[in-house]
């Protein structure tokens, strides 16, 4: 179980992120076509997992836009940006927003959040995930992580953006 902060208080997740140097676990995802995608959709390419609790908040709303900036120059790389917002709720959001160069993936019918140690075991937020990044390699074996501390807070774009960038 991680710990972190949500408005002040004292917050836990149901377990800890993937370890470094870990095979990725596995997934099964929605997508806006209500098609499932897993872990193997992008089997070949670089991953950076952006986890948020729902678009529809400023912050999450506001990595989205961020990440969506820098994956335009990103080379064999995908961002999957994954909520508990609905698909239809997701692609609304992207096409407001103009945001194309992330897919957006929703926990909708998944054991994701579970499975990478992200869901909330309490707080008012119980059952959405942590704010968070995963970076995954080209082999499906962790390379970077990130619990945000606070879950108002944005993730450290560079380091992620770093990671990702260093692998080869």
């Amino acid at each position: 179980m991680a710990t972190l902060k949500f408005q002040g208080k004292t917050i836990h997740t149901c377990g800890e992120l993937p370890k470094i140097g870990s095979h990725a676990p596995d997934f099964s995802l929605v997508n806006g076509k209500l098609a499932i995608e897993t872990l193997g959709t992008y089997s070949g390419a670089k991953k950076l997992l952006n986890i948020v609790p729902s678009l529809d908040t400023p912050t999450c709303a506001a990595s989205a836009r961020k990440f969506n900036q820098k994956a335009a120059g990103l080379e064999n790389s995908v961002v999957l940006v994954i909520s508990a917002d609905l698909p239809f709720a997701q692609a609304r959001f992207c096409q407001t927003e103009g945001i194309k160069n992330v897919v957006p993936l929703s926990t909708f019918r998944s054991s994701f959040a579970r499975d990478y140690g992200v869901e909330l075991s309490d707080s008012v937020l119980i059952g959405l995930t942590a704010r968070a990044i995963v970076v995954i390699d080209a082999h499906d074996r962790v390379v970077y992580t990130e619990l945000v501390e606070d879950l108002t807070d944005e993730p450290d774009y560079e380091s992620a953006l770093a990671a990702l960038a260093e692998i080869d």
